[in-house]
């Protein structure tokens, strides 16, 4: 039945992803300035050739007929050039999602680690002084910008204590090693991982205290299991099912804040390619971000939501 089901959610997504490409470009379309305004810094440009270049563009045309060409060249598997730098769309993005991908994906598996341990440590002992330290602790992530965060860390451990890089992937004119990447990925992870890291805490903990009062898990204690044993062996697994459900719906979060972090500490991703394509009015390198990204956020829901099954078998998808 998991054919039949990926099916049905693949005819549901189709229609949300067209949905989102045209909102999309109306809001691009709705900015004011033009892709030909970069142009104008040029003393020698004339208006014949501003012309010339809204033409080739494409721009003289209605904005429902640019998208549907847009469209069109987009099913075909072209996301078109930059207004820019005349390169290809998909070269630029593949040039940036690496970087991105280790950016998000180092930040996912932080934060779930450390929210895991945190968020068993209160449930564990509901309303102990340990339980409400952690939920201090959450809330205070929770509601704190990621840019003070990283303007508070740079200051600290870049300006101050001078142990960590300010920015960038590697030292500028030195060698790229993983050494150097993974110094320069620490204070972006920690970053863009302290609000997740909040939220998740109050989910994973507030599912392992449900989880913890359930009949099997007193069955098991009776069976002279231990307190480690009764979670990692039966309490777990089902408290991991609600926080997969958290996860899926913090994607979008995530990547929105990958835009700031990338921003802060200039970070060669997609988040910064999209702010920098935003100031230029370079519209198809904005479109195909905005491809890329919805459709992952897309095709990892589906994924979670076939990870219930082999989470819970009692999860039918009929």
């Amino acid at each position: 039945m998991k054919g039949s089901y990926c099916i049905r959610r693949l005819c549901i997504a189709a229609p949300t992803f067209i949905g989102i490409t045209i909102i999309a470009y109306l809001v691009a379309s709705l900015a004011p300035g033009s892709p030909l305004d970069a142009l104008l810094i040029d003393p020698h440009i004339t208006a014949a050739e501003l012309e010339r270049r809204k033409i080739i563009y494409g721009l003289d045309k209605p904005v429902w007929i640019q998208y549907v060409n847009w469209l069109n060249a987009l099913l075909h598997g072209d996301l078109g050039f930059s207004y820019a730098t005349r390169r290809p769309v998909l070269t630029m993005i593949g040039e940036r999602i690496g970087p991105t991908l280790l950016l998000t994906g180092t930040s996912v598996l932080v934060s779930l680690a450390a929210s895991l341990v945190l968020g068993i440590l209160a449930a564990s002992k509901p309303g102990s002084k340990r339980d409400y330290l952690v939920s201090g602790i959450s809330f205070l992530m929770f509601s704190t910008p990621n840019f003070f965060i990283g303007l508070a860390l740079i200051f600290i451990f870049a300006a101050g204590l001078k142990i960590l890089p300010s920015g960038g992937m590697y030292d500028s004119g030195g060698d790229k090693t993983v050494l150097v990447l993974l110094k320069h990925l620490v204070l972006p992870v920690l970053v863009l991982s302290f609000q997740h890291i909040g939220i998740w805490i109050r989910h994973i903990r507030s599912s392992v205290s449900e989880v913890l009062g359930e009949d099997y898990i007193r069955t098991a204690k009776a069976k002279g299991l231990t307190k480690t044993q009764v979670l990692l062996r039966h309490g777990l697994k089902n408290a991991l099912l609600p926080v997969a459900a958290v996860i899926g719906m913090s994607l979008p979060g995530l990547i929105s804040g990958a835009v700031v972090t990338e921003q802060v500490f200039s970070w060669p991703g997609i988040g910064s390619l999209m702010v920098r394509s935003i100031a230029l009015r370079d519209y198809p390198v904005v479109m195909g971000i905005t491809v890329i990204v919805s459709a992952g956020v897309l095709v990892i829901n589906l994924m979670i939501d076939l990870l219930y099954g082999l989470l819970d078998p009692r999860i039918r998808y009929e």
